[in-house]
C-alpha cells in the first residue's frame, strides 16, 4: 500500500522531486542513510520521545513492524481505542485519502483530542518569536516542524471529523536545570533494541525523572493559519497544494521535474558519491531534464561547491559552471593585507575551471603573521557534548560538556610533543572544572602562542567561563581569569571581557586568510585541508612516512613503530583512517557483548557518541578503558593534524 506519509511530506517540501528519489530507493542514491544510528544518538529524538511518553503513565503503545501492509491495522487499532472516553495513545495511526499518519502522543478527553509531535529541540518560553517572527512570518527553522504538525492536525481531522483536534509540539525547555542525576543515561539507545524508538527506558514512572525539562505548547491558532494558506512553505506551494502534489508523485511514481534551485540543490542528499554503491544520482537526473546536461557537463566545474556563496541569483541568471563566471559575478574585492572572502572565491573558481592544482599562498602576510609567534606553540583540541537530557544534576538540556581534550607542544628546536591530554570516564562526574584545570596547568609555564582549529574551543571556553560564574568551585577565581587571558568574549556573554593579548590563534581562520589548496575544493575543515596539504607537502608526506620512534615524535598513546602517513594505489591513506578499531584484537562474541556499539572513532559524532556510553554505569571496566583509548588517539591525531599543517605552512613561508 502506497501512502503519502508525514515523513514524506516533509521530504517533499524540501523539494517534490526528492519523493520520486525515495520512491525509487533501489535506484537512487541516498546520502543520509548512513550512520543513522550515530545520527540518533548524537540528536537524541529519540530519547526524547520516550521522556515525552514518561509524562504520559497511562500511554497505550500501537506496536509492531513498521510496513507498508500494516498501515490499516495500525489505523484499526487506533479507531478501537479511540471509542474510549478518555485514552492516551503512543503512535496512533490515521489514514486517509491516501495520506498516512503517526503522532507521537495522543491524549483524549471526551471529544478533545490534544495531539502532540515530540521534538528534540531547545525552546526558551520567554522568547516570544519563537514560532513567528516580529514580521509575523513563520520563522525559517520551524518551518518544517510546523508543517509537519499541520498536516498530522489535517489528517486526523479528515480521519474523525466527529472530534476536536488541538495540535501541540512537545519542546525541551533549555531553561530548566536537571534534578537528578544520570537522567540521560536512564534512556538508553541500541541496534539491537527492538522498539521503533531503538531506546531502553530504565525508569519506571515520570517521578523518578525530576522535575519535567519538557514544554507541552499549544499551537492551535498557527496551525489552522498554516492550514489555511495564511503561510505557506513557498510562494508557489501553499499547504493544499502541496498535499495534492506530493501525493500524486508518491502514488503515481512519476518524477514531477520541480525547478532547482541553487540552495535547495547544493544541499541534496540525493548524489551518488561511492563507486561502491552502484546507484544513480538523483542531482544528476534533475540536470538532465532541467538543463539538458551531458555526461561531460557533469565533469566540468559547477557553483555548488564555491566556499560561502552567499548569493543565489546567481543560478537564477542561468550560471551553472564556474567557467561561465566572472569576477563581477562574485562582486571580487581584494584586500592587501590577507585574502578576502571573494578573492578566495575566485581563486577557487579559476583553479577549478583552468583544473590548477598549484597552492596559492599570501606570503607576505603569512610570513608576518608567523613572525607574531611565540615559542613554545601550543595545539589544542576538544571533545564535547551537548544533549537534550543531561548526564548531571544541575545541567540545562543542551548545556555544553568538555570531557576531553589534547595538546601538542612545538618546541623552537623543532621537537614535537604530545605533552597532555584529560579525559573524563568517571559516570556522573560533570567533567568542565576538572577539564579546566587540566588545561590551566598544560598551558600555564609559558607564553606560547596557542593554537585552536575553528571556533568551537572558543565557544567552549565562553560556556565554561559562564558555567563558573554561577559555581562555587574551588578555583573558580583562578580559571576564570585564565579563560580571560587566553580566549575572546562572544558578543552575547552575559559578562564579556576584553581581548586579551595571548588570545587562541584560529588555525583555519590563517588558512582562510593566507593560504588556499585547490585539493580542499572550497572546504576549510581539518578534514579536508590536512589530505590536501598531504597531496600537495613533499615535507609532511616524507616526515611521517617515517615510524614515530624514527622521527622523535613523543606519543602518549602510540608506540614508536606507528606510521602516520602510507600510501595505497599511489595516494596516501588519511591518518584518522590509520586509528585502529576501538576493539581491536577481540573475538566477534566478545563484541557482541559489549555495550557501546561502536567500532570506530574517526570522526566527532563517534566520539561523542562514546562518552554517552561511558556514562553506562553497569559498562565492564575493560570497555570503558578501551573506549577511553580510542579516545585518546582519535583526540591526539586531532591535534597532530594541525601541527601536520603548521608545519607546511612554516615550510613553504620559510
Amino acid at each position: 500500500m502506497k501512502v503519502l506519509s508525514k515523513s514524506r511530506f516533509k521530504l517533499g517540501l524540501e523539494c517534490p522531486n526528492k519523493i520520486y528519489f525515495s520512491n525509487n530507493s533501489e535506484v537512487f542514491e541516498n546520502q543520509k542513510n548512513e550512520d543513522t544510528f550515530l545520527q540518533a544518538l548524537a540528536s537524541g529524538g529519540f530519547q526524547i520521545e520516550e521522556y515525552a511518553r514518561l509524562h504520559f503513565p497511562q500511554g497505550i503503545l500501537i506496536d509492531g513492524p513498521y510496513a507498508s501492509d500494516n498501515y490499516a491495522e495500525f489505523a484499526n487499532k487506533t479507531k478501537e481505542l479511540l471509542k474510549q472516553e478518555n485514552v492516551v495513545i503512543f503512535e496512533a495511526a490515521f489514514i486517509v485519502n491516501d495520506l498516512f499518519i503517526r503522532t507521537d502522543i495522543l491524549v483524549k478527553k471526551g471529544s478533545q483530542i490534544q495531539l502532540i509531535e515530540v521534538k528534540a529541540k531547545s525552546y526558551d518560553p520567554s522568547d516570544q518569536f519563537t514560532f513567528l517572527g516580529k514580521k509575523r512570518i513563520l520563522t525559517s527553522s520551524w518551518k518544517p516542524y510546523l508543517f509537519d504538525l499541520a498536516f498530522q492536525t489535517h489528517v486526523a481531522k479528515l480521519s474523525f471529523p466527529e472530534f476536536s483536534f488541538t495540535p501541540y509540539l512537545g519542546l525541551v525547555n533549555k531553561t530548566q536545570k536537571a534534578t537528578v542525576e544520570g537522567l540521560n543515561q536512564l534512556f538508553r539507545v541500541s541496534q539491537n533494541n527492538e522498539k521503533r524508538t531503538g531506546v531502553e527506558v530504565l525508569a519506571n514512572s515520570i517521578d523518578q525523572m525530576g522535575d519535567s525539562l519538557m514544554s507541552f505548547i499549544p499551537l492551535p491558532e498557527l496551525i489552522e493559519d498554516i492550514i489555511n494558506d495564511k503561510h505557506k512553505y513557498y510562494e508557489n506551494l501553499g499547504f493544499h497544494e502541496a498535499i495534492s502534489l506530493l501525493r500524486d508523485i508518491r502514488l503515481e511514481n512519476h518524477y514531477p521535474n520541480w525547478p532547482a534551485n541553487f540552495t535547495n540543490c547544493k544541499a541534496c542528499e540525493f548524489k551518488s558519491i561511492s563507486n561502491a554503491i552502484n546507484k544513480k544520482s538523483g542531482f544528476e537526473h534533475c540536470f538532465k531534464s532541467q538543463f539538458n546536461w551531458s555526461e561531460s557537463d557533469f565533469k566540468r566545474p559547477n557553483i555548488f561547491n564555491i566556499w560561502d556563496l552567499r548569493d543565489a541569483t546567481i543560478f537564477e541568471r542561468g550560471i551553472r559552471f564556474k567557467d561561465e563566471m566572472s569576477e563581477d559575478d562574485i562582486k571580487l574585492k581584494e584586500n592587501p593585507s590577507f585574502i578576502s572572502r571573494t578573492h578566495r572565491q575566485w581563486l577557487q573558481i579559476v583553479k577549478e575551471r583552468s583544473n590548477n592544482f598549484s597552492e596559492y599562498v599570501d606570503l607576505d602576510g603569512l610570513k608576518q603573521e608567523i613572525e607574531t609567534w611565540k615559542f613554545p606553540l601550543h595545539f589544542i583540541d576538544f571533545e564535547t557534548s551537548t544533549v537534550p537530557l543531561p548526564f548531571h544534576t544541575g545541567r540545562k538540556p543542551y548545556e555544553q560538556i568538555a570531557f576531553q581534550f589534547s595538546h601538542h607542544i612545538y618546541h623552537i628546536d623543532g621537537r614535537i610533543e604530545h605533552a597532555n591530554e584529560y579525559i573524563n570516564t568517571t559516570p556522573g562526574e560533570f567533567p568542565n572544572f576538572i577539564f579546566m584545570l587540566n588545561l590551566y596547568n598544560a598551558l600555564k609555564n609559558d607564553e606560547g602562542t596557542i593554537f585552536r582549529f575553528s571556533t568551537h574551543e572558543n565557544t567552549i571556553l565562553n560556556a565554561i567561563h559562564a558555567q563558573l560564574k554561577e559555581s562555587h568551585y574551588e578555583f573558580k577565581d583562578l580559571l576564570i581569569p585564565f579563560i580571560e587571558s587566553v580566549s575572546a568574549a562572544k558578543k552575547e556573554h552575559a559578562t564579556p571581557w576584553e581581548t586579551p593579548q595571548r588570545n587562541m590563534v584560529d588555525l583555519c581562520d590563517i588558512i582562510k586568510k593566507y593560504y588556499y589548496n585547490p585539493y580542499t575544493f572550497g572546504s576549510n575543515s581539518i578534514k579536508k585541508v590536512l589530505p590536501a596539504i598531504l597531496k600537495t607537502s613533499t615535507f609532511v608526506r616524507e616526515k611521517y612516512s617515517n615510524s614515530i620512534g624514527n622521527i622523535g615524535l613523543i606519543s602518549k598513546n602510540f608506540n614508536k613503530n606507528h606510521v602516520w602517513l602510507k600510501e595505497e594505489n599511489g595516494s596516501i591513506i588519511s591518518p584518522y583512517k590509520m586509528l585502529p578499531t576501538v576493539f581491536d584484537g577481540y573475538s566477534i562474541d566478545e563484541i557482541e557483548g559489549m555495550l557501546s556499539e561502536i567500532e570506530n572513532i574517526d570522526d566527532g559524532g563517534a566520539a561523542l557518541t562514546a562518552y554517552g556510553k561511558i556514562q553506562y554505569t553497569n559498562m565492564s571496566q575493560m570497555e570503558r578503558e578501551d573506549l577511553s583509548l580510542a579516545l585518546l588517539k582519535y583526540c591526539e591525531l586531532d591535534t597532530l593534524a594541525m601541527v601536520m599543517i603548521y608545519e607546511h605552512l612554516k615550510s613553504i613561508s620559510s
